[in-house]
């Protein structure tokens, strides 16, 4: 079983408040993309540039057109001279099956999380396909018992 690294731990409460960042209602999300312990991309849920940050229509419902955090970092490195292969993505909500495509696609190595999309599909995929995925639990990211492994650099 992985073990949870204290850079798991901060780069995760990053992704919260990078999650907060979001103009949705109903669910903020947010994403890193970190490499060698450097963070080369970052993104929430939102709606794409030049739209009016209005991610949910008047019956409470998210437009089909905004776009998940994962895919806005992804993207974002998609427009620098950074790579995310061998990457580690921080996301706060597990992708979808869209977006899980996107991540194995741009080389990401591996997932760390904390709550539960709907569809566990995303997981599913990751995983079958050798993404390191590891769900970091809510109730514990505050106590400093929490227990990590030597975080040398690999």
């Amino acid at each position: 079983m992985p073990q949870i690294t204290k850079f798991d731990i901060a780069y995760i409460k990053m992704a919260q408040e990078w999650a907060n960042l979001s103009y949705c209602g109903r669910k903020k999300v947010g994403a890193l993309i970190v490499k060698d312990r450097m963070i080369i991309s970052d993104g929430y849920n939102g709606t794409p540039s030049g739209f009016e940050n209005c991610c949910e229509d008047e019956d409470g419902m998210t437009h089909w057109y905004v776009l998940h955090a994962e895919a806005n970092a992804i993207l974002k490195l998609a427009s620098s001279t950074q790579s995310a292969k061998g990457a580690t993505l921080y996301l706060t909500l597990s992708p979808c099956k869209e977006c899980s495509k996107l991540i194995l696609q741009a080389g990401i190595k591996k997932l760390v999380y904390l709550d539960d999309y709907s569809d566990a599909e995303g997981i599913h995929f990751l995983k079958n396909h050798e993404i390191e995925v590891l769900q970091l639990e809510k109730n514990t990211l505050f106590h400093k018992e929490y227990k990590t492994q030597n975080d040398e650099l690999e």
